[in-house]
């Protein structure tokens, strides 16, 4: 009897073999980001279910198709959590799609992104062969790992199976300061503040008011907010969940959201429009109409880059490649699948 996996592989191969355009679908919760992909719709969210937990050893497998939401669940039932807080944006998130879009949450600067939990991938390349990179664990992880390469690639150079990933126990305690700032002040605090001894978890910026979020043992987290001073929230769990899942008033609306990286410490962009700090200044939204040449000089000026998150325009999503990065993304691209058949262009119009 065939298995989900032995369809997708017959269905590679053929593909590769008449260059026919394959668009890998799990939830489709992600279906908004990077640039649209035309050609024939795998969909692989049949490919679900929890592989090998073990919480002693803080570490999960999973098949790419299993909704986030039972991952978190039963990791929650044992007081353990992905530790990069990737956002859903929608009730059918897959596990899958999070990992191949390498999104991270408020909790990114301070315990790691992505690709920094993902132990292991198994895969198929565009030929339908199966891949296995990384371990299940730890210890078995040596070496260049593949496996990170792949998160975040859009699913533009294989089809994510199997996903093995770290975990970290929730915290003992958590809080969320809040104050009113100017972005400038919030920017000189935020940096101030990293360079002190506090359990800091996430630290944003938006409609006048600083937050941040503080997370550890007790003692330790009642102490920095005694330092650090400010309001205490009380909907600090629902404010984070709709910072994450961009439900916040501040990402409603037509106006074009843009997604910029920069060194936490950069002052205000100078752009007509609306921003939202997160990461601590490192990320920051902005819902502005100004030219995206305009944008992207700004964010590149600042030693930054700029991805147009969310528009009608969806022809040139991510910032562009220098010369010698496209080659290095062509060749790798290349090697894993010759006949371009994965998601072509979802991320650059030439891979």
């Amino acid at each position: 009897m065939n298995t989900p996996v032995d369809s997708y592989r017959e269905t590679l191969a053929e593909a590769s073999r008449q260059a026919s355009p394959v668009v890998i679908r799990g939830g489709g919760s992600k279906s908004f980001y990077g640039r649209p992909v035309q050609g024939r719709t795998l969909d692989v969210s049949a490919h679900t279910g929890i592989i090998d937990y073990t919480p002693s050893e803080l570490v999960i497998s999973a098949r790419a198709g299993t909704p986030l939401s039972e991952l978190e669940s039963t990791l929650a039932a044992e007081n353990q959590m992905l530790p990069f807080e990737p956002p859903h944006f929608g009730p059918a998130a897959t596990l899958g799609g999070t990992i191949a879009c390498g999104l991270s949450g408020p909790r990114r600067p301070w315990t790691g992104a992505a690709r920094d939990f993902v132990l292991g991938i198994t895969c198929l390349n565009a030929g339908g062969v199966l891949l296995r990179f990384g371990g299940k664990v730890m210890k078995n992880v040596a070496g260049y790992d593949l496996s990170r390469t792949l998160t975040g690639s859009l699913g533009t150079l294989a089809l994510l199976l199997d996903i093995h990933l770290k975990v970290l126990p929730r915290a003992e305690c958590e809080l969320t300061l809040s104050r009113q700032t100017s972005e400038a002040e919030a920017i000189a605090l935020f940096n101030r503040w990293a360079g002190l001894p506090v359990p800091l978890s996430a630290a944003c910026h938006v409609d006048g008011h600083l937050h941040v979020r503080l997370s550890g043992f007790e003692q330790g987290v009642n102490a920095a907010a005694a330092s650090l001073g400010g309001d205490i929230r009380e909907d600090a769990g629902e404010f984070w969940h709709s910072l994450r899942e961009h439900t916040l008033p501040f990402f409603a609306g037509e106006i074009p959201l843009w997604r910029v990286s920069l060194p936490p410490a950069s002052p205000p962009l100078t752009l007509d429009g609306k921003t939202l700090l997160d990461w601590g200044g490192a990320q920051r939204w902005l819902r502005t109409d100004a030219p995206a040449g305009m944008v992207r000089e700004l964010a590149r000026a600042a030693g930054g880059h700029a991805t147009r998150f969310r528009d009608s325009d969806r022809d040139d999503v991510f910032h562009p490649l220098a010369p010698g990065m496209l080659a290095l993304q062509q060749r790798l691209k290349a090697s894993f699948d010759p006949a371009g058949i994965l998601n072509p262009g979802r991320m650059y119009r030439e891979l």
